[in-house]
């Protein structure tokens, strides 16, 4: 599924985050301390290697919607962005801080001349934000962003899952 916003094409695709070689940057669903732990955090550290945490040890900690660049390390892509979801039920508003993620990594990636990024599904793992919710705001804010944009032509969403592909699929059809 794909749609194009003012020279913006977003699209979803099903598959692994860790395997996106045709976009310069992936965006990590990470914790706040930038470290391994689970999720497509771990998928990517593991990915990218020990390198990755290294260069991220001194950005630490990040707060909720915050975004922070890294080099590719062992990735096929040249940067990693990383974003601190919103735990679900825990960090308010969930909403604004999840827009935030978003927003804040589109920016992140246009000042630093990216033209093409892949996002995971962020929040809707371990910190439990519902995936037909979540998908309504990264798809909104991804919308709202694409003609404010000077470099990134290109914004994938990674769905892990079917479900989760077919969810993000029907929002971006319907425009948000």
């Amino acid at each position: 599924m794909k749609r194009e916003v003012d020279g913006v094409t977003i699209e979803c695709v099903r598959g692994d985050i860790t395997r996106q070689p045709d976009v310069e940057a992936i965006v990590n669903a990470a914790n706040a301390r930038l470290t391994t732990g689970g999720g497509v955090a771990g998928a990517i550290h593991r990915a990218a290697g020990p390198g990755l945490e290294e260069e991220c040890r001194p950005l630490a900690p990040i707060s909720p919607g915050e975004a922070v660049i890294t080099g590719g390390h062992d990735l096929p892509n040249a940067h990693v962005i990383h974003t601190l979801g919103p735990v679900y039920g825990s960090d308010h508003p969930e909403a604004e801080l999840l827009a935030n993620c978003y927003r804040n990594a589109l920016r992140l990636a246009d000042e630093h001349g990216i033209t093409s990024i892949a996002f995971p599904a962020i929040s809707t793992g371990v910190f439990g934000y519902p995936v037909e919710m979540a998908a309504r705001v990264a798809i909104g804010t991804v919308l709202d962003e694409a003609p404010g944009l000077q470099n990134v032509r290109l914004i994938r969403f990674v769905l892990f899952g079917e479900q989760d592909l077919e969810v993000h699929e029907r929002i971006l059809a319907a425009g948000g």
